[in-house]
């Protein structure tokens, strides 16, 4: 345990770098994905799989699961923040998250310090979202939809 930030270090596997490095650079299309990716690691496909499932248990990795464009499957997103008082943070954190369209929640050291992000089936839904996030905490939404698309092809080895 990294005493300064209540963080616990793991000890990686060689296969579990392995795991992270290759699910980093997607899942092979195929039949069985899995033991594709056992094979690629010299391993067996049930191994993979109890390693994946502990690298999730234990918070090394904080979800694997696809990721969709929401516009294109034609709904809606949004990154929106707050000005939380410290004392009302985790009040806050919880009425916020409350919402089933809420896909993420950051704290950062900003005056805006807790960012969300809103995904809806509609353009409509986020207007209508904010509206009630702002009722429920009684604290105005700032809300920065994207104007512009990037695809950063970010992969961290380890």
């Amino acid at each position: 345990m990294d005493r300064s930030s209540n963080t616990v270090i793991t000890e990686l596997s060689e296969l579990d770098k392995g795991l992270i490095n290759l699910l980093q650079k997607g899942l092979p299309v195929c039949e069985s994905p899995f033991e594709k990716i056992a094979q690629d690691l010299g391993s067996t496909e049930k191994e993979v799989m109890e390693h994946l499932e502990e690298l999730l248990a234990n918070k090394t990795l904080s979800r694997f699961g696809p990721m969709f464009d929401a516009a294109c499957l034609g709904g809606a997103f949004t990154l929106a923040a707050l000005s939380v008082p410290e004392e009302r943070f985790d009040e806050v954190t919880e009425q916020v998250n409350s919402f089933e369209q809420i896909a993420h929640n950051y704290r950062r050291d900003h005056y805006f310090n807790m960012w969300f992000v809103i995904g809806t089936e509609s353009e409509e839904e986020i207007a209508q979202v904010i509206k009630k996030i702002e009722k429920k905490t009684a604290l105005a939404v700032l809300n920065t939809p994207k104007l512009e698309e990037y695809y950063v092809g970010l992969y961290l080895p380890v």
